[in-house]
């Protein structure tokens, strides 16, 4: 991922613009249907280490998993509330030491974990607002620094940690729109260096913490200009810190660095390439070379690639063109 760096000469323009690093449309799957590679409502998705794709097909209570490409490879679920059922699948997790897969069944008010072809292993929680209770849990993100699994408890209003075998270890968040509270946490995502972000839908907002929940710092607010969202849903984060934000209602993905500062965006509302209804997931390769997004509403799965467009010294309605 090259660095972003532009150097202003007052009235002169602009002098010594590098490349800048934007996303295009590469490909596409999925159509709507409960066949094999179609979706009802897809919402979270997740990269293994093993080049697999896992996307929670939330209507059809499965998860569905593919190639990088979007070749279909395999399916796990159905409707209800045994073991390895399901009743509206928001969130999947895949831990990329032990490939271990983590679902976060909504409204079953719990987490199932799974092998990477999706043999139940074994499940924790239930309906309430106690240690280790879930009210319509969102996601799952896994800390292989310190083998947390972390859970945004959306209707508590709070983020929960456990260990890998659904231990609870802590928490932290209650509702409201101060510094470390949540109105419908959504979204969350490691960074390398162990610290949590969460996507904090209802405050329009993007929040960061320690491993073990203390505030760092948050950016945005409500609104459609560059920085700002209206419901972001989900965050994914790369190796190098880039982090990559669904933001729902604006019907496009923004990326920041690890501090929030604006750094690009794609995406407008509609039904073609490049276009979104509702993107509600997001999972970035390791080295950011390609971005998945869960077209909601379009019932498919879009992906993009990393390119650098050769942009020559131009004046500063141009650099402003490349950032709007």
């Amino acid at each position: 991922m090259k660095k972003i760096i532009i150097t202003f000469f007052l009235g002169l323009g602009v002098s010594a613009l590098p490349a800048l690093s934007i996303y295009v449309f590469e490909g596409m799957w999925g159509s709507a249907g409960t066949a094999d590679g179609r979706f009802r409502r897809p919402r979270g998705i997740s990269l293994g280490p093993n080049s697999k794709v896992y996307v929670a097909d939330v209507s059809n209570d499965r998860i569905q998993y593919f190639t990088r490409n979007g070749s279909f490879l395999g399916k796990w679920g159905s409707t209800g509330a045994r073991p390895g059922q399901f009743i509206s699948p928001f969130g999947v997790a895949v831990h990329r030491s032990t490939e271990l897969v983590y679902v976060a069944d909504s409204l079953n008010d719990r987490i199932q974990y799974f092998t990477a072809a999706g043999v139940f292993l074994g499940m924790w929680g239930n309906s309430g607002k106690g240690n280790g209770e879930f009210d319509e849990p969102c996601s799952v993100a896994v800390n292989p620094r310190v083998n947390y699994i972390y859970v945004t408890d959306k209707d508590n209003f709070r983020v929960q940690y456990f260990n890998a075998k659904g231990e609870f270890l802590g928490k932290w968040g209650s509702y409201g729109s101060g510094e470390g509270q949540f109105n419908w946490p959504e979204g969350i995502a490691v960074a390398p260096n162990a610290n949590v972000y969460v996507t904090d839908a209802g405050n329009h907002r993007v929040q960061y913490f320690t491993p073990t929940g203390s505030f760092l710092g948050q950016w945005g607010s409500y609104g459609g200009w560059i920085g700002h969202f209206a419901y972001p849903v989900a965050i994914s984060i790369t190796s190098d810190g880039l982090v990559f934000v669904a933001d729902r209602e604006n019907h496009r993905i923004q990326y920041f660095t690890l501090t929030g500062s604006y750094l690009g965006k794609w995406g407008t509302a509609g039904g073609k390439p490049g276009e979104f209804r509702y993107p509600w997931g997001v999972a970035a390769t390791p080295n950011g070379t390609r971005v998945y997004v869960c077209d909601r509403y379009n019932n498919r799965i879009q992906y993009f690639k990393e390119t650098e467009p050769a942009v020559s010294p131009t004046s500063l309605g141009r650099v402003k063109a490349l950032f709007n």
